[in-house]
């Protein structure tokens, strides 16, 4: 569900007065996170990498509360459920968004990936969820990169995870990470937190 709150009343009432009206609010921070687990995992069990990602994803984003209040077009909406975007490619070669509602149960969440990722594709039409907060991926598996910043438009302020292809090393498999968010949704603090649990997850997968 989707609720408007009153920015003053609310706990990011000093970031909303300070960062709305910024020209450029969002914020990028980038990590190596060491994906071995996920690879494993993934290969073991012939499931998507990008699945798994997306999974670890949402389950350290729903442990960090800031997740749960974003700003839009001047107001702030708090939110009680979170769902993580796909780029996905269609059928005629062109690229399509995808909304996938965040589950805690991997096997749940892996069918409903599968599912509307499939549908998106075929319908080569894009799915939105408008009462979840969405998360924003992408995945440029094509070759390998450091670093990932973002456009900015203020039509879409969603916080977004990104990366490329991961690396093969002789012990460990890492992956370099660009996450994007906007300043009004979380501080630095916020933001490291929630890729320290990122990497917790993908640890205990």
């Amino acid at each position: 569900m989707k609720t408007e709150i009153l920015p003053q009343e609310s706990e990011r009432a000093k970031a909303f007065s300070m960062w709305m009206s910024s020209p450029m609010p969002m914020v990028t921070l980038v990590k190596t996170l060491n994906v071995s687990r996920l690879v494993k995992v993934s290969k073991k069990n012939g499931i998507k990498f990008t699945m798994l990602m997306c999974w670890c994803i949402g389950k350290a984003a729903s442990q960090v509360k800031e997740f749960y209040t974003l700003p839009e077009k001047g107001r702030l909406y708090s939110f009680d459920r979170l769902a993580i975007n796909v780029i996905v490619e269609n059928t005629k070669g062109d690229i399509n968004s995808c909304d996938i509602p965040f589950c805690d149960d991997l096997n749940q969440f892996n069918k409903d990936y599968q599912f509307l990722t499939t549908k998106v594709s075929n319908d080569c039409q894009s799915s939105f969820l408008d009462d979840y907060m969405v998360i924003g991926t992408s995945a440029m598996i094509q070759t390998e990169l450091d670093c990932i910043v973002n456009q900015y438009t203020d039509l879409f302020s969603n916080p977004m995870v990104m990366w490329g292809k991961y690396r093969k090393g002789l012990f460990k498999t890492t992956l370099p990470i660009s996450f994007q968010f906007h300043h009004v949704q979380m501080d630095g603090g916020h933001a490291a937190k929630f890729l320290q649990r990122l990497q917790d997850e993908i640890y205990k997968l």
